[in-house]
C-alpha cells in the first residue's frame, strides 16, 4: 500500500536525509545524460578515426569477398583467413566499445558522483505487494519517463526521416561507386545526420538532468512527523556525546588523582584553586602541571597531597597563574619558571633542613608573577 503520510509530505529533506538516502544508493540519475555521453563520444571517436576506420574496413572486405582456386581446393585456409578477419575487427572494435562502455558509465555518475552501496540488490519484499505496484505503475515519476522516452522516439524518427529524404540520392549513388569511394562516401552522409542526432540528445539531457534531480528531491520531502522524529534523534545524539565528554572528563579527573602522590609539591590558592607540579631535572626541561582544579576539586588534590606527604604551599598569585596558563600534562610557560623556581628552592631547602634535623626556613619568600599572567590583576577584591 502507499505511505499514508506521503500527501503530508512536504517540507524540503533535510541534508541528513539525503545523505542517508545516498548511502542507501538512492541518488539521481539521468539516463538521457548517459546516453548523450555514450553516443556523443562514439561520434567525436568516428570523427577523429575515420580516415584510419575506413581504410582498415576497406582492406577487411577486400580481404574477405577474394578468393582463389587454392582457397577452394583446402576448406581449412578459408577458416583461416575467416580468424584472421575476426580477428583483425576484433581489434578494432573492442577498444572502440570499451571506451564508449566506459564514457557511458561516467555520464550516468556524473549526475550524482559515484555511490558505493550492496543495499538496493538487497531483497525488497515491498515490490510484491500488488497494490503498492500498481500505484508505482502510474506514478508521476513514470508518467514523466513515458512521456520524455515517446518524446525522444519521434524527435530521433523525425530526424532520422528527414536526413533519409534530404540524402536518398547520395546513398543511391553510393551503390553504383567502386568500393573504396562508396564507403568514405557513406560515412560522410551518414556523419551529418548523426551530428543532428547527438545535438537532439544533448537537448534532452540538458532538460533531463536537472529534471531527475527535482524528481529525486520531491521523492526524499518529509513530513513534520519525520522532521520531529529526525531532531529527536539528532538531540539523542547529542545527549550521548555529552555523556561521552562527561566520561571522559571523569577518567582525566581520576588519573589525575592518582599522579597527586608523584607531585614534588602542591601550590594553591586557599581554597579555589591548586596545581601539583613534578619536576626531575633529568628527564623534564621544566616542571611539569600534573593535576589542577578549582573549588571541590582544588580541596580533593589538596587533601590526597596532604595524605601522600607532598608539601602545600599556599601561593594565592601563582596558583591563580598555574592554573590560569598551564596546561594538563605540559611543562609550566616560561614567564612562569622564575616564579616555579622559588617555590621548587624553598620545598627542596625545607627537605633539606628536615633530613638533617635543623631549623628551616620559616616562610615562603615573595613570588615574582608577572602582573599579566595573574587572571585577578586589575579586579577589585
Amino acid at each position: 500500500m502507499a505511505d499514508p503520510t506521503s500527501q503530508d509530505r512536504q517540507l524540503p529533506a533535510s541534508q541528513r536525509k539525503i545523505e542517508k538516502a545516498r548511502a542507501e544508493g538512492q541518488v539521481a540519475r539521468s539516463r538521457d545524460l548517459g546516453h548523450f555521453a555514450a553516443i556523443g563520444a562514439g561520434a567525436a571517436l568516428i570523427a577523429l578515426g575515420a580516415p584510419l576506420a575506413s581504410r582498415v574496413l576497406e582492406r577487411l572486405l577486400a580481404q574477405g569477398l577474394r578468393f582463389d582456386a587454392q582457397s577452394l581446393r583446402t576448406p581449412g585456409i578459408v577458416e583461416s583467413r575467416l580468424g584472421e578477419l575476426a580477428a583483425t575487427a576484433l581489434v578494432l572494435v573492442l577498444p572502440f566499445g570499451a571506451l564508449l562502455a566506459l564514457v557511458a558509465v561516467a555520464g550516468g555518475f556524473a549526475l550524482s558522483g559515484w555511490t558505493w552501496t550492496l543495499k538496493p540488490l538487497g531483497p525488497r519484499f515491498s515490490f510484491l505487494e500488488p497494490l503498492a505496484g500498481i500505484s508505482r505503475l502510474f506514478s508521476k515519476a513514470q508518467l514523466i519517463d513515458a512521456i520524455k522516452s515517446c518524446a525522444l522516439a519521434i524527435v530521433l524518427g523525425l530526424i532520422a526521416a528527414a536526413h533519409l529524404r534530404a540524402h536518398v540520392d547520395a546513398y543511391t549513388n553510393a551503390l553504383a561507386m567502386p568500393l573504396a569511394d562508396a564507403i568514405p562516401a557513406i560515412g560522410s552522409v551518414a556523419f551529418g545526420g548523426l551530428g543532428f542526432v547527438v545535438l537532439a540528445l544533448a537537448a534532452f539531457a540538458a532538460v533531463d538532468a536537472p529534471l531527475q534531480r527535482h524528481l529525486h528531491l520531491q521523492r526524499l520531502k518529509m513530513s513534520h512527523q519525520e522532521l520531529k522524529q529526525e531532531h529527536k534523534e539528532l538531540e539523542g545524539n547529542t545527549e550521548v556525546k555529552t555523556k561521552v565528554r562527561a566520561r571522559m572528563r571523569e577518567m582525566t579527573r581520576r588519573r589525575m588523582m592518582a599522579a597527586v602522590p608523584k607531585a614534588d609539591l602542591v601550590v594553591m590558592n586557599p581554597t579555589h584553586y591548586a596545581v601539583a607540579l613534578k619536576y626531575d631535572d633529568k628527564k623534564m626541561a621544566a616542571p611539569r602541571v600534573l593535576a589542577k582544579g578549582a573549588d571541590l576539586l582544588a580541596l580533593r588534590i589538596r587533601d590526597v597531597a596532604q595524605e601522600a606527604s607532598v608539601p602545600v604551599l599556599q601561593a594565592p598569585v601563582l596558583a591563580r597563574a598555574l592554573y590560569a596558563h598551564a596546561e594538563l600534562d605540559r611543562e609550566i610557560p616560561a614567564a612562569l619558571f622564575a616564579a616555579v623556581a622559588q617555590v621548587l628552592a624553598y620545598v627542596y631547602q625545607l627537605r633539606a633542613a628536615l633530613a638533617a634535623g635543623i631549623p628551616g626556613p620559616r616562610e615562603l619568600p615573595p613570588i615574582d608573577v608577572p602582573a599579566e599572567l595573574d587572571p585577578h590583576h586589575g579586579v577589585a577584591t
